[in-house]
């Protein structure tokens, strides 16, 4: 699954100081395509990794959707996405500060990519709302991974990032329908997302798209 400790530009600073330097000292073209082929492997990530947790950004994220919908669309698999979230993480973020807040997603998406699949993606989309794909996952199964990640977080030491922190996650599951965008699929997550909220923290619901009215004339 998308997943890469949280990083910085550095890198692609260091190389393109050194394309240029390069260019300047008159070296061959073969060495120049090579710096410039690890500049854009390294400007390819920072384009869709987020720097705080080292998963996909939501830019990421919606393009590995989009693949997966057009996977969907020619094999006819079903997969299903989850929306989680940090429980009452903007009050966490107002009492104990934004490092305590960026530690508290760090740790879920390290949790979460430590708890997926090799071929599940992960990424944050929202402040503290992370969307998980799950491939060739049916809507009765996608609650399972869920529930190891809600594990784990609850288990981390977050005693180590401020005495007496607790973290619970609540989400929201949805399986793709036909005529799904990614946008149609985030929303109706988020929708169940919010369903979920309202149970309490920890809480999860599901939602599916409604089935299109019968016609009595084909009846």
């Amino acid at each position: 699954m998308p997943f890469k400790p949280p990083q910085d530009l550095d890198p692609l600073s260091s190389h393109l100081e050194a394309l240029l330097k390069k260019v300047q000292d008159g070296a061959s073209q073969d060495d120049i395509v090579w710096d410039l082929e690890e500049a854009l492997v390294i400007m390819g990530e920072a384009g869709i990794v987020d720097p705080v947790t080292g998963v996909l950004n939501r830019r990421g994220l919606i393009s590995s959707l989009d693949a997966e919908l057009d996977r969907a669309r020619r094999t006819g698999h079903t997969f299903s996405i989850a929306v989680i979230s940090v429980d009452g993480f903007p009050q966490l973020n107002m009492q104990y500060g934004s490092a305590v807040g960026q530690q508290i997603l760090r740790g879920v998406a390290q949790e979460a990519a430590r708890q997926l699949r090799v071929l599940d993606a992960i990424g944050l989309i929202n402040e503290d709302e992370f969307a998980i794909i799950l491939p060739t996952t049916w809507l009765d199964q996608s609650g399972i991974p869920l529930a190891r990640i809600a594990r784990g977080v609850a288990g981390l030491d977050w005693d180590s990032v401020m005495p007496g922190l607790n973290v619970t996650l609540s989400g929201g599951l949805t399986p793709n329908a036909f005529g799904d965008t990614s946008s149609t699929m985030l929303a109706r997550a988020s929708e169940a997302l919010a369903t979920a909220k309202a149970k309490g923290p920890g809480s999860t619901a599901e939602l599916e798209k409604d089935l299109p009215p019968i016609d009595p004339d084909l009846l």
